[in-house]
């Protein structure tokens, strides 16, 4: 095998995200990427395969990713659902089909890495592939197709990129399509698996906590002696070619009007869309730098124009864009979302005078540097984790043809100008290369049916055989070495107490020069007074809308400038606060952070513009199967004397006024209900001087607000309700019960309990039988939802609407089994394991970590859970399982809701 480790080419060392990445090829063609990373002990092992969609034709649309599906299904080594393995390992395991690239990811405990290449290895190779797995998980890839389909931007979206590519592939939605799903033959899947599965067309990545020359003798053992097959008959990325059509100009104006580049659909949906489309070069053309830059300053942040334009001037309830950049060509996509009643003509026309702006006028210095510091920021904490890393790695090296690309991109970003700026919007973004888009609901809500009544079981029935035998899995699980050293002492934060009464959490992690900022305040929905439904969510939304030192616009400038992410959202318990930023401005993050929690002053026209969009998204969830379906569930499950019964309607937000919102946030904006956690690159003391000046004044009179929580009772027998959205070709199912909350007893035990229940889909019951041996589903998975007060034993699934009674009927005949002849010794082994395992995997991510140590604080834990937890996991015992199974499920008296077509 040969072996290349090349210089970095990039000039600033600090902004090098390959410099330590060894490139090598082995006989047979496969390439291997691996980064030493040794922040935490865990490795992401990824395969990554140089075919997606660009490699497919019209009637055979979907089949990478339908192939994709079937890689799970087993090998002829190992004759089982791959899922259960990673599971069994501990792993966070996922794949994904791109227009470029099919990958396969995992990311596990140091000590896993060497089975992930074994079982990658083997499905590289050895993929099981036959007529009933093919029918079954085409059921599924439908499934997945048409809850898509639910999305009026997503039908939008496919209908444009047709337009825009009608002669290339780009122009077909990865997926696939229904009708080409149903079309594939057994004969063709295997041929496209012969063709592109094939070591000189996949690249390995491994990045993490490992000696790579190590690591490079176990991937030459297990990879290297895989042949390398010709591509056979399958091979179609020759017939695909890039359509050089003229420009086509259908703009008289800066509207639009009738043409070839105007597409309306006029669906039952929401909300109004309209989406602009322009063709680009592919990812190795030198503009693309430049491109992103201005796509930054048109679309980043509050303070970009489009945003200015639209959503701050009360046209759009929200608006952005994107470049994408791929291996054969590009394309620039403009969106927003409008109220039904808006002209969407005058809108797209606000769009194209934007442009024309920049166009004609270019841009400011102090634009250009803050869409830089935007882009640089983004990259950097975009790649905290080692499974983020190996992204960009396969990303770069699939599409681009180089693992360094980025490294190139970051110096070619640094030398752009404004003036080369305004030169690619003049050459790419002209009225005559564009495609528009608009998509006009014909309907905003149909009258929902409430189905409300006894539950009754279709005919159809699964009769519960034995569950799945976890010692299958021991059978065909690679080995694993013990590893001595993985016994990680994980550090404890740091607690204190500010004079104002704010708790703080801290954890130096000097792995990357970034830090992370969590947060939560006791002011969520279930503290909504009567009738006023959603005033927590627009006081939390009006926060940056000024403060009494600086109005909306200079808080906005102020955070873009450093490429800084500050966000607030509602729960029903409480309001996060969500940051980021690179440890350089970590002043920069807390300054703003103090001034808006203390003296925020909520402008009037500010809150009438945030209620606008309030009563925009607040349509959207409502055409939406899933929170139609959650909200349908919490209001059926708790009575309405419950804070947690109570959801936002237009009616509550057009009722709720300015001195609403000002007395909820003197009310619950109080330092004595305020937790922050920051993770990450700072010196303590420093951060505990900064925290001090900045909210040890913060002052709140009186003892602070309780909450009243009743109890709740299951209800006698089994409720089904069914809610009717107009238009959608999958239904969402959701089944549950009133539970407990975080600090009961019970609670490991139930974690374990759900993991063996629905706690993963590939490896779950409920996955093996509703997913797996079935078909009828996607994805189904189950949840217990613990908080402060008691949560909900909960499970959701989506199904096309004929299937929904057998998934409901199967799944209860499961439920049941458990509650009755309980889980078996081995099931609770491997499900603790499975646990234990993926927990340090999950702590590597700094963002985890951060809201990890908040909720313990939320909750009344110490500190020490974070070390605790996989002790409390490991001590739980069979009968604990079993006593939660008979205490927590109640199969009998559950809330059923399905929302959909």
């Amino acid at each position: 095998m040969s072996q290349t480790s090349l210089p970095n080419t990039n000039s600033d060392s600090s902004l090098s995200l390959t410099e330590t990445v060894r490139k090598t090829v082995l006989d047979n063609g496969l390439t291997v990427l691996t980064k030493e990373v040794h922040s935490a002990p865990v490795v992401t092992v990824q395969v990554w395969y140089k075919v997606g969609s660009r490699d497919e034709t019209p009637g055979l649309n979907g089949i990478s990713h339908q192939l994709e599906h079937l890689m799970f299904k087993g090998t002829t080594n190992r004759p089982i659902q791959f899922g259960r393995l990673l599971s069994a390992l501990g792993a966070d395991s996922n794949a994904f089909t791109s227009y470029d690239q099919t990958a396969y990811y995992n990311t596990v405990q140091r000590d896993k890495l060497e089975a992930l290449l074994i079982l990658e290895a083997d499905r590289m190779q050895n993929a099981q592939i036959n007529a009933e797995q093919l029918a079954t998980e085409k059921g599924v890839v439908i499934s997945e197709l048409e809850g898509y389909e639910n999305e009026p931007g997503y039908r939008l979206d496919r209908e444009i990129m047709r337009q825009v590519f009608p002669n290339h592939a780009y122009g077909l939605p990865v997926g696939g399509t229904k009708e080409d799903v149903e079309g594939f033959t057994l004969e063709q899947v295997e041929d496209y698996y012969r063709t592109y599965y094939r070591p000189d067309n996949a690249t390995v990545i491994i990045v993490g906590d490992f000696e790579t020359d190590a690591v490079l003798k176990a991937v030459n053992q297990h990879f290297g002696t895989i042949d390398a097959r010709q591509p056979g008959d399958g091979d179609t990325s020759a017939s695909l070619g890039v359509s050089d059509e003229g420009d086509r100009d259908t703009s008289a104006s800066l509207g639009v009007s009738d043409g070839e580049n105007l597409v309306i659909l006029e669906q039952p949906g929401s909300a109004a869309l309209v989406q602009v489309v322009y063709p680009l070069p592919n990812v190795t053309h030198p503009d693309v730098a430049a491109i992103d830059v201005m796509d930054y300053i048109l679309t980043s942040g509050r303070s970009s124009r489009i945003y200015q334009a639209l959503v701050e001037s009360g046209l759009a309830s929200d608006a952005g864009g994107y470049a994408a950049n791929f291996h054969d060509r590009g394309w620039y996509a403009l969106f927003v979302t409008t109220d039904p009643g808006e002209d969407l003509n005058a809108i797209a026309r606000v769009l194209q005078e934007a442009i024309a702006s920049l166009q004609n006028q270019g841009v400011t210095e102090a634009e250009l540097n803050r869409a830089k510091a935007q882009l640089k920021a983004e990259l950097i904490l975009d790649n905290r984790d080692v499974t983020s890393q190996a992204f960009q790695l396969g990303a770069n090296h699939t599409t681009a043809g180089d693992y360094r690309f980025t490294d190139q991109y970051l110096a070619a970003v640094a030398q752009v100008s404004s003036q080369a700026v305004q030169r690619v919007a003049q050459t790419y973004l002209t009225p005559q290369q564009r495609t528009v888009g608009f998509f006009q609901p014909t309907q905003i809500q149909d009258e929902p049916s409430h189905g409300i009544g006894e539950f009754s079981k279709t005919t159809e029935h699964f009769y519960a055989d034995s569950p799945v035998d976890p010692a299958e899995v021991a059978q065909y699980l690679p080995p694993v070495v013990a590893d001595a050293t993985l016994t990680p002492t994980q550090p404890l934060p740091e607690r204190l107490t500010l004079t104002s009464g704010v708790q703080v959490l801290l954890l130096r992690d000097r792995s990357t020069p970034t830090v992370t900022l969590t947060g939560y305040i006791k002011a969520g929905r279930a503290n909504d007074p009567p009738q006023k439904s959603g005033v927590a969510e627009l006081t939390a939304d009006n926060l940056m809308n000024g403060t009494q030192t600086q109005d909306a616009l200079t808080l906005a400038q102020g955070l873009d400038d450093r490429g800084i992410d500050l966000d607030f959202y509602t729960v029903r318990e409480g309001t996060f606060i969500t940051a980021s930023a690179l440890s350089v401005d970590l002043s920069s993050l807390i300054q703003p952070l103090s001034d808006v929690l203390q003296r925020a002053i909520f402008p009037p026209d500010q809150l009438e513009l945030s209620r606008q969009r309030a009563l925009t998204d607040l349509q959207i969830e409502l055409d939406d199967p899933a929170s139609v379906a959650q909200r349908t569930l919490a209001q059926t499950l708790y009575p309405k004397d419950h804070p947690f019964h109570s959801f936002p309607t237009p009616e509550s937000l057009s009722q709720i006024t300015r001195e609403d919102v000002v007395q909820f946030y003197q009310t619950y904006y109080r330092p004595d209900r305020t937790i922050l956690t920051l993770v990450g690159d700072f010196n303590p003391q420093q951060v505990r001087s900064l925290l001090e000046q900045e909210f040890g004044s913060w002052t709140a009179t009186g003892k602070p607000p309780q909450l009243t929580v009743p109890a709740v009772q299951l209800p006698p027998s089994t409720v089904q309700v069914n809610r009717r959205l107009p238009g959608k070709s999958q239904s969402v199912t959701l089944m549950g019960n009133d539970a407990m909350n975080r600090t009961d007893p019970r609670y490991y035990a139930a974690l374990v309990l759900n993991q063996i229940i629905g706690g993963d889909t590939l490896a779950s019951r409920l996955g093996s039988v509703i997913r797996d041996r079935l078909g009828l589903t996607y994805g189904i998975y189950s949840y217990f939802q613990t908080g402060i007060y008691d949560g909900s034993f909960v499970i959701e699934m989506q199904t096309a609407p004929e299937d929904t009674q057998r998934a409901i009927a199967n799944t209860i005949t499961l439920l049941q089994q458990i509650q009755e002849q309980g889980v078996t010794a081995t099931e609770v082994a491997t499900a603790k394991r499975s646990i234990t395992s993926q927990y340090p995997v999950t702590l590597a991510h700094p963002d985890n970590l951060a809201q990890t140590i908040l909720d313990h604080q939320v909750y009344g834990l110490t500190p020490d859970e974070l070390r605790e937890f996989v002790r409390h996991i490991e001590a739980v015992s069979v009968k604990q399982v079993n006593q939660a199974a008979k205490e927590l499920l109640h199969p009998d008296n559950l809330v059923i809701v399905t929302a959909g077509s």
